[in-house]
């Protein structure tokens, strides 16, 4: 589940909970909008640590040359 449907399952328990008023036999609408709104949270809080662990690298820009491996050899065999 990503981000989007954690952000749907609060917003539709909070309308279970908040903004209805629907009785049901044997059904708690209240309780159940409180627990897709927990659901919810504990969905977001998880999808936001998972990607706070997904850091991109990107290269430098500009490569990196090791100084001691490349030298200015004139005759291929070391001399000048």
């Amino acid at each position: 589940m990503g981000l989007g449907g954690c952000i749907i399952l609060i917003a539709a328990g909070a309308i279970l909970t908040f903004a209805t008023n629907w009785d049901m036999e044997g059904v708690n609408l209240d309780l159940v909008g409180v627990i897709l709104m927990i659901v919810g949270l504990i969905g977001v809080t998880t999808f936001s640590s998972i990607a706070r662990r997904r850091r991109v690298m990107v290269p430098p820009s500009t490569p990196l040359i090791d100084e001691e491996r490349h030298h200015n050899y004139r005759d291929g065999y070391g001399g000048m």
